[in-house]
């Protein structure tokens, strides 16, 4: 399931991300995109690929990972995102719902650390 009224647009500073065409309501399920699922070794092979940069980590003991499908590899990263992710690992899907009202033509982004307002940082902030 995707919203019809999501796109995909250049961002001023992050290459593509997803946007809304209309004002979205707070706790709002806008997609549910299905995953496919990649064991620890081929997660090592990803680790060396722009691939990298697009696929979670997955399952009870974070010992897989996952692409998600859909536009959920699109969604940028923000310590104070507007969307938060779920993961399904019984029904290997992933779903995104807004965590506050987004306003019309606004991104879509969630935190890349799991909860919309952690403030840990991650990884490519990390090394730089």
């Amino acid at each position: 399931m995707l919203s019809e009224y999501l796109y995909i647009d250049n961002t001023k500073d992050k290459g593509r991300g997803v946007f809304t065409r209309k004002k979205i309501a707070a706790e709002t399920i806008i997609e549910i995109s299905p995953v496919i699922v990649m064991n620890a070794g081929e997660r090592k092979l990803l680790d060396q690929t722009l691939l990298h940069d697009y696929i979670f980590v997955w399952g009870k003991n974070k010992d897989q990972c996952c692409m998600a499908l859909g536009y959920i590899p699109v969604y940028n990263h923000s310590y104070e995102a507007n969307c938060e992710y779920f993961m399904d690992y019984d029904e290997d899907t992933m779903c995104i719902k807004t965590v506050r009202a987004v306003h019309r033509n606004e991104e879509l982004t969630i935190n890349y650390n799991g909860a919309w307002n952690n403030s840990e940082k991650v990884w490519f902030d990390v090394r730089e």
